[in-house]
């Protein structure tokens, strides 16, 4: 009895799978080619960047070195901190102390910067000014200033700007790096509608990185330098009044500003209406002097008359004839 021998179609299983293979790389190609509607300058972000992977890969020798730098441990960032300080401080020569304060900033290699100068009716001069003195050198100014006479105030703030520092940075170094994707692409741009809208893109993106710029200068500036603001002053420190019982004299003079305040409220209502009266006055005036002189008078009444004529007028009678009373006659 014969048995067959069963081959198996290995050929063709082979062949099979290359197939869905193909089929599978060619469905994920797709997707990706029409995967979301990006610009022009996206799609030249996503090549530069393939093509930087790729140098980076080429340059390297082996994965020895790059394996040895991924694995370096980071280094820790240094700390940006902002500080400002305030100081009030009582000499006795103004001029001499700011010319005292102007030397010692100048010799820790900071600037004096805006300088504001007053006097009193008495004399006596007041100066606030503002020094910017290198971080480093910061406290040994500080205790300078504050021995160059009476210290009547003193304030000092630190403010950590690390994080926008850190933040700043990156973003400028992704700015430029955009910038520079902008251009490759203009330079490779063939249509004049792909220039105007790379150039209008490459407009934005530089001023974006100007404003960082600007920024980064900005913090620069205020973490390596600190801010200062002495006032010098020769006025000594005012005494606080003790609170006592107020007694005759302060009664007194209580009474005597009441007086003072109510004369000048009645001089103010005087003043208020002396404006109405003043009018009301020569309306009267108008009235007696001119108006009223020229008004129609009215006729004196007639004495009564009869047929016969005006009768006589009741006169009293004499005192002779006048009957007595009876207490006269007693």
């Amino acid at each position: 009895m014969r048995t067959r021998s069963v081959r198996r179609p290995a050929p063709a299983l082979a062949a099979l799978l290359l197939a869905a293979a193909l089929a599978l790389t060619g469905c994920g190609a797709g997707d990706d080619t029409s995967g979301g509607s990006n610009s022009a300058a996206d799609r030249g972000v996503a090549a530069s960047g393939a093509d930087g992977k790729a140098g980076s890969a080429e340059a390297a020798p082996g994965g020895v070195g790059s394996g040895a730098k991924a694995t370096a441990p980071p280094k820790a960032a240094a700390s940006h901190i902002i500080r400002t300080a305030s100081l009030t401080v009582q000499v006795k020569d103004v001029p001499k102390a700011l010319e005292q304060a102007r030397t010692g900033t100048e010799n820790a290699g900071g600037y004096v910067g805006n300088e504001t100068t007053t006097r009193d009716a008495e004399g006596r001069e007041r100066t606030r000014v503002v020094l910017r003195v290198p971080v480093e050198k910061y406290d040994e100014v500080l205790a300078e200033l504050e021995g160059t006479g009476k210290l009547l105030d003193r304030s000092a703030k630190a403010e950590d700007v690390t994080e926008q520092v850190v933040d700043v940075q990156s973003r400028i170094t992704s700015q430029r790096a955009s910038v520079a994707r902008i251009r490759e692409l203009m330079d490779r741009a063939g249509k004049l509608s792909d220039v105007v809208t790379l150039e209008g893109e490459l407009s934005t993106r530089q001023a974006d990185l100007e404003a960082l710029l600007a920024r980064q200068e900005s913090l620069k500036d205020r973490t390596s330098l600190a801010t200062i603001t002495l006032s010098l002053s020769e006025t000594p420190v005012k005494k606080e009044a003790k609170d006592d019982d107020p007694g005759f004299v302060d009664a007194l003079a209580g009474g005597w500003n009441a007086f003072v305040t109510m004369l000048r409220w009645l001089a103010v209502a005087f003043g208020a209406v002396l404006p109405f009266a003043a009018v009301a006055a020569l309306i009267v005036l108008l009235w007696v002097r001119v108006v009223r002189p020229r008004l129609p008078r009215r006729p004196a009444p007639a004495p009564a008359t009869t047929a016969l004529g005006p009768l006589p007028m009741a006169r009293p009678a004499p005192e002779a004839t006048r009957p007595r009373t009876p207490d006269e006659q007693d």
